[in-house]
C-alpha cells in the first residue's frame, strides 16, 4: 500500500504530486463522467443525467478505470499538462480544478474528512439518479440537461 504525504494537497504543487496522490484527489462523485453538451457558438457547457457507459451508477466509479480507452477512447487523459485546457469543463467541485484555481478542497472531500462515503452523504455526487448513455440516443441528450451539478 502507497502511503501519502500528510495533507500532500495543501503543500504539493499538481505537477509535482506522485501518482497515488494524483489519483486520491479524486472524490468519487462521478459528475465528470456525466456526458456533456458543449455549444460550438458560445463554448457553454451543460451537463446531463445521461452517465458514461462505464460509470458504475452505485459507486460513483469507472467500471474499467485502468483500461478505459479501450471502450471509450475519447475519454479524458486527466494530467497536471492537460488540467489547463479542460478544466472549463470540469465539474466545479472537482478537486483537480479547485487546485489548479488555487482553492481548497470542500469540507466533503474524503481526503479532508477520511470517509469515501462523504461525497455521497453531502450530496455531491450523482449516486441513483444518471441514466446510462446506451439507454439514450445522443440525439435526445438535451431532454436530461440538469440545471446545475451537485
Amino acid at each position: 500500500m502507497t502511503t501519502l504525504r500528510p495533507r500532500f494537497w495543501e503543500t504539493v504543487p499538481l505537477s509535482k504530486m506522485t501518482a497515488p496522490e494524483w489519483e486520491a484527489l479524486c472524490d468519487g462523485c462521478g459528475k465528470c463522467c456525466l456526458n456533456k453538451i458543449e455549444y460550438e457558438d458560445t463554448g457553454e457547457v451543460e451537463y446531463t443525467r445521461v452517465a458514461c457507459r462505464l460509470l458504475d451508477g452505485q459507486t460513483c466509479r469507472c467500471t474499467q478505470y485502468e483500461i478505459r480507452h479501450q471502450f471509450v477512447p475519447d475519454c479524458v487523459r486527466l494530467t497536471p499538462k492537460t488540467l489547463p485546457k479542460i478544466a472549463y469543463w470540469m465539474p466545479k467541485t472537482c478537486a483537480y480544478r479547485l487546485l489548479w484555481a488555487g482553492e481548497p478542497l470542500p469540507d466533503w472531500h474524503p481526503l479532508v474528512t477520511g470517509d469515501p462515503e462523504s461525497p455521497h452523504a453531502a450530496g455531491q455526487s450523482v449516486r441513483g439518479w444518471t441514466v446510462p448513455e446506451f439507454e439514450v440516443d445522443e440525439d435526445d441528450w438535451d431532454d436530461y440537461i440538469i440545471e446545475e451539478t451537485p
